[in-house]
């Protein structure tokens, strides 16, 4: 005889408030064992600026070990002015490499999406971007755009930009607008707004939030600038790449259980992401389910 499992009767909607299994935890707000003094700082920048840069994340081993996972993997540039005509993008990285995988859950970064967006969390997407000279300025833009939410508005998505090169004024180090991110609807780029170039050595992160005006920089250099970007989201919205189609299983096993959530492997409660019924993560077998 097949034994049935009990799970706890919805009797109001707040009962539909977590796993109708009650099986997996929801994942946010652990501890990172970060100084919590560093975080309440970067917040508060964040809320003023719309940015932070967090300085020496990576050593320059580190960096130089990027360097020589990704360069290889770089292909065709842009297909037009936004992507970049003389800019290498990366795309499906996780299916090629692991060695972005420690900036995608670096724990610095986990402690402030923790802050910002709701648990469950979603990588909406991951790329690498090689500027190589010559290249123009990108069209200033905020990644949370497309969300047809009125601004300002609450935090729909947070991006990273990790400097694998020194990021220069000269090299196409991001152009940013300060304080952009409190920007009502209609308000675009003025001429009269000051820009600053996120200038930074290799190593550090530049953290800032969805609804912030910014674009890659013009490229004036003699050598390209390579960084790596990974952009997350509500885990209500629809992600930019479809993890769940692009990432093979193979590779979801393999990550860590923060990405493997990211990916789109976990719910919002009561069951958005669900399959078939069931929480996502039972397609990954026993071990992981």
């Amino acid at each position: 005889m097949t034994e049935q499992r009990t799970h706890p009767e919805v009797h109001r909607l707040e009962d539909l408030a977590g796993d109708l299994a009650r099986t997996h935890r929801a994942a946010g707000g652990e501890n990172r064992d970060i100084e919590p003094a560093e975080v309440e700082a970067d917040l508060a920048s964040l809320e003023r600026d719309g940015y932070v840069i967090l300085h020496g994340l990576l050593s320059r081993d580190e960096c130089r070990a990027l360097h020589t996972a990704l360069v290889p993997l770089l292909g065709r540039t842009g297909r037009n002015t936004f992507e970049g005509h003389r800019t290498q993008r990366l795309y499906s990285v996780l299916n090629k490499t692991r060695a972005v995988d420690r900036l995608v859950d670096h724990p610095r970064v986990l402690a402030l999406l923790d802050r910002l967006l709701l648990p469950n969390y979603l990588l909406s997407q991951l790329q690498v971007i090689n500027i190589q000279p010559g290249e123009d300025a990108q069209l200033l833009h905020p990644d949370d755009g497309f969300y047809p939410v009125p601004r300002p508005r609450p935090e729909l998505s947070v991006a990273t930009i990790w400097a694998i090169d020194e990021f220069t004024q000269d090299n196409g180090a991001t152009v940013l607008i300060p304080g952009s991110h409190l920007w009502p609807d209609g308000r675009t780029p003025a001429d009269a707004d000051p820009r600053l170039a996120a200038v930074m050595p290799a190593g550090s992160c530049l953290l800032f939030l969805g609804a912030l005006w910014h674009g890659g920089g013009a490229n004036r250099s003699a050598a390209p600038r390579l960084a790596a970007t990974a952009q997350y989201c509500q885990p209500w919205l629809r992600t930019q790449e479809a993890f769940t189609l692009s990432t093979g299983l193979d590779v979801v096993r393999h990550v860590s259980e923060d990405i493997r959530r990211m990916l789109g492997y976990s719910i919002h409660p009561p069951f958005v992401g669900m399959v078939d019924g069931m929480h996502p993560k039972r397609l990954l077998g026993p071990g992981l389910a």
